[in-house]
């Protein structure tokens, strides 16, 4: 078991995921690189809400292990990945918390994307 101890220093701090799973198209320029109807909507504190993917829902043959990560008190350690299409790229396009601490266990095989270098469609039902 592997809780995060953050909780107890920030007790105010937010992570609240949407109950309703959501329909996400992501595309890197052209490329659609993922589509879901089973995405995860996470808001943190004031932070602007992620859209997280099923990594089975993603086309990951686009997408190659970056040896950035950081570290989340709340969610644990991010993995990140770089778009990978031929000759073009884009560096960390896309996160992951493959390991993350016990609280945030829904985020496991799950992938977030920046908005300013992916385009993420959430789509009404």
């Amino acid at each position: 078991m592997s809780l995060s101890p953050a909780y107890e220093k920030y007790p105010d701090h937010t992570l609240e995921f949407d109950d309703k799973r959501l329909s996400v198209r992501v595309s890197v320029g052209e490329i659609l690189v993922a589509e879901s109807a089973r995405g995860l909507s996470l808001r943190e504190g004031r932070y602007p809400t992620v859209v997280y993917v099923p990594r089975e829902d993603v086309k990951m043959e686009h997408f190659g292990r970056s040896e950035h990560s950081t570290h989340c008190p709340f969610k644990g350690d991010a993995t990140y990945f770089d778009f990978v299409c031929g000759e073009e790229g884009t560096e960390q396009v896309a996160w992951s918390y493959e390991d993350p601490f016990d609280q945030m266990e829904s985020l496991r095989e799950h992938l977030a994307f920046y908005p300013d270098r992916a385009r993420i469609e959430v789509l009404e039902d």
